[in-house]
């Protein structure tokens, strides 16, 4: 019986040893498996972190080219690892801010005006200047016929008509300059709406707030709704939209980059698509 025993205690204690060397691999393989997975992970982000030097530069961007512009940081953060920073709102606004020392280092004006004006106050980069867009005037609605433009405003069966800011937006200014040319803007002049920039002014005829309104015709990328009709180039003074590096940009990797990516065969495809000419 005593031996029965011995026998008893000697098969439990080694089937304890063996039960512990089995939990110590399976530990030894769960930890291995930890081990792997972190270094997968590891590797997965890697593929998404800016290169070493990567940068962020701030842009302010005029309102109409708000859509190519965020395809456009998209695109060079991938190429570049470098984040554009994206601003949008009317130029003339951009311009004061800039003035009074607002922390943008790119200007992506709808005029070449601002940005000669940065560069002839000290507040931009000379010789950094250059087109990047030439800007199309489209005369839109979704509740009337619009597709002769021209005949549309003379009759003038409509409450009101929407414009940008003449004052600060280069498109609001164009959509006086062509209601002038057409003869029309004193009359018309009770009837419109303005909104502080092109975003705005399109918003008051997406909403139908207006019944009609000049807009960018960027703005239309992808819209098949309501009629259009192009203002003819003979009736306002070209929309050249410019950019520049500001002074607060002129140390910035990631700003003068930018700016070298928006004049890039990449970008400018994009900016195409958008419907703006090219120089």
């Amino acid at each position: 019986m005593y031996h029965g025993i011995q026998r008893a205690v000697l098969l439990a204690k080694m089937g304890s040893l063996k039960y512990r060397r089995r939990a110590h691999r399976a530990k030894g393989k769960s930890r291995m498996k930890r081990i792997a997975l972190a270094a997968a992970l590891a590797g997965f982000l890697s593929s998404f972190a800016a290169p070493a030097g990567a940068d962020v530069t701030h842009v302010a961007v005029a309102a109409n080219f708000t859509e190519p512009a965020k395809e456009i940081a998209a695109l060079f953060k991938q190429k570049t690892g470098h984040e554009a920073v994206l601003s949008f709102g009317a130029s003339g606004a951009f311009f004061s801010q800039i003035t009074h020392g607002a922390p943008f280092e790119v200007f992506l004006s709808a005029d070449s005006e601002r940005p000669k004006a940065a560069v002839d106050g000290g507040f931009a980069v000379a010789g950094s200047l250059f087109t990047y867009a030439i800007g199309k005037l489209v005369l839109w609605s979704r509740v009337i016929d619009v597709t002769d433009g021209e005949a549309a405003l003379k009759a003038g069966k409509f409450q009101k008509l929407s414009i940008a800011n003449p004052v600060s937006a280069p498109y609001g200014t164009a959509a006086v300059e062509t209601m002038k040319a057409l003869g029309v803007y004193d009359a018309l002049k009770p009837k419109i709406v303005e909104g502080n920039s092109i975003a705005q002014a399109f918003q008051f005829v997406d909403t139908m707030n207006a019944e009609l309104g000049f807009v960018a015709l960027s703005q239309l990328h992808g819209q098949t709704e309501g009629t259009r009709w192009e203002v003819p180039l003979k009736l306002h003074t070209p929309i050249r939209q410019d950019a520049v590096l500001l002074k607060t940009g002129a140390d910035s990797e990631a700003s003068k980059a930018f700016l070298a990516f928006l004049k890039g065969p990449e970008a400018r495809a994009i900016i195409e698509q958008f419907s703006y000419s090219l120089e």
